[in-house]
């Protein structure tokens, strides 16, 4: 029996680690090289709405998820200004983690399946080559004046209680938006993307995840008392979704396109666009195909998976961050039930 080719991937986030381990479970040797360490936060809304979750079931992973403190988000609530909606059921509900717990979990369950993880080194080569898989995470975004996005995260503890309507709620402002939601043994995730160029200098970061005076925001998490170890940020971010067929190199995840954190999907796009690249890289490495047949055929089924809701979540983040939003146009639209349905369903 001829021997598999490795494979190799630069990036040991969620995408990273959950082709590692569905190709490990295939019986593809894998290396892992990731430039951190685990366990570690991350910018992250930190939760999973989508077929990721079905991608996790089917890689073994989500009783694993429920065993790590994993709690379910049922409900939503979206905030423009003084405008908001009803609070929504969520179908299916989201599964919510602290990345701090997700990513070493994965971590563990890859090297259980024979990975070989290589943390603390970064993959300095950027040429690409065959059996190469880049999931590096989000590419910052190169010329211009300034970077365009700011990411910031940080952790609630549970001795400092935030009293939601929703269990995931979303305040939106003409520079930014705010994600808070529930993540288990009590935390509260508060994440933030903001046009950088929009940022206060002299503001903290607290602050700038609190919101402004006399939002809604403010009065949530005025009294809240972040933890420190959990603050992390981002900056460079490029959101406007890219091809991954333009591209040379054979990429997943935040890697290949990012999707605007609004819609709540880009954690089930990173396990998602994982599991499309399963298949064909498994072919490769078992000899039954080369590599740029592997290559385009990952890079078609992610365009194809991905192509139109990238197209709708770019429409919903310009719509919910015009000025419109803040007034009649906003109430109206946030009410809208019908128009709730519409966009969760072509966001995913």
């Amino acid at each position: 029996m001829l021997s598999r080719k490795p494979i190799t991937i630069a990036g040991g986030g969620l995408a990273g680690l959950t082709l590692g381990i569905g190709l490990q479970q295939r019986g593809v040797p894998v290396t892992i090289w990731e430039a951190g360490s685990y366990p570690r936060h991350r910018v992250c809304g930190e939760f999973i709405s989508g077929n990721g979750q079905r991608v996790l079931e089917r890689l073994g992973l989500l009783a694993q998820c429920h065993r790590a403190g994993a709690v379910y988000a049922h409900t939503a609530l979206f905030v423009c200004g003084t405008n908001r909606s009803p609070v929504r059921r969520l179908d299916p509900p989201a599964l919510c983690l602290s990345r701090h717990a997700l990513d070493a979990l994965l971590a563990e369950a890859f090297e259980r399946a024979g990975g070989e993880l290589r943390v603390n080194a970064r993959w300095s080569q950027a040429k690409a080559s065959a059996g190469l898989v880049l999931a590096s995470g989000r590419r910052p975004q190169t010329g211009g004046e300034s970077p365009r996005w700011f990411g910031v995260k940080a952790h609630v503890p549970r001795h400092s209680p935030v009293a939601l309507a929703a269990d995931l709620e979303m305040y939106v402002s003409g520079n930014g938006y705010v994600g808070i939601n529930r993540i288990g043994s009590g935390e509260v995730n508060v994440c933030g993307l903001f046009r950088a160029q929009d940022i206060q200098r002299t503001e903290s970061r607290p602050d700038w995840l609190r919101g402004g005076k006399d939002s809604l925001l403010r009065e949530r998490l005025q009294a809240a008392e972040f933890d420190p170890h959990s603050f992390c940020s981002v900056g460079g971010l490029q959101l406007k979704p890219q091809r991954a067929a333009a591209r040379a190199d054979c990429s997943i995840g935040d890697a290949q396109t990012m999707t605007p954190p609004v819609t709540g999907n880009g954690m089930s796009m990173a396990f998602e666009s994982a599991e499309m690249a399963i298949g064909p890289l498994a072919e490769y490495s078992a000899g039954r195909g080369d590599w740029e047949t592997a290559r385009r055929e990952i890079a078609r089924r992610c365009d194809d998976a991905f192509g139109r809701r990238l197209a709708w979540a770019r429409l919903l983040q310009r719509v919910m961050m015009s000025p419109a939003m803040q007034g009649r146009w906003g109430a109206v639209g946030l009410r809208s039930e019908w128009l709730w349905r519409l966009v969760f369903a072509k966001t995913r």
